[in-house]
């Protein structure tokens, strides 16, 4: 599948990060919904997590990438909505692993472990890649039976 719109979002930690993916997105025809703090002021990764996590869950957005300082906490936020699979990813066959055999439909990543330019190598790893389905879709729904 194709993406065409990708939900952005990130705590104060990765404003800077998440606009320059964000322009990285959008010169790619990509639509973004940007769901972040438009200023510095202290924001709660869970909330931000949590919030674009229903965005893809209920369809509105086909993935997903979410940033605070190390994608960690904002990761676990996201991966408590029913039907989110995100997963941290640092480099770029991560990113292509989380997508081929994990069908993760979110992306999170730390701003203040890495930097833009591997950033945007990552999303677009992300991105490029499909989920292989065969074994792996007997996996994630393994995975999905949890959630209930």
């Amino acid at each position: 599948m194709s993406a065409k719109t990708i939900v952005l979002s990130s705590d104060h930690a990765a404003i800077e990060m998440r606009a320059v993916i964000a322009a990285h997105l959008e010169g790619q025809g990509y639509t973004v919904l940007d769901q972040g703090p438009k200023a510095g002021e202290s924001t709660h990764y869970p909330d931000r997590g949590a919030q674009a996590a229903r965005t893809v869950a209920a369809g509105d957005a086909d993935l997903g990438i979410l940033l605070c300082g190390t994608g960690q906490g904002i990761m676990m936020a996201a991966n408590k909505i029913k039907g989110v699979r995100c997963g941290v990813c640092m480099d770029t066959f991560s990113a292509r692993m989380i997508r081929a055999h994990n069908d993760a439909n979110m992306l999170s990543m730390g701003a203040r472990v890495i930097g833009e330019n591997l950033a945007l190598e990552i999303v677009d790893a992300f991105l490029g890649a499909e989920f292989e389905g065969g074994r792996h879709g007997t996996r994630v729904d393994l995975i999905r039976a949890l959630e209930d």
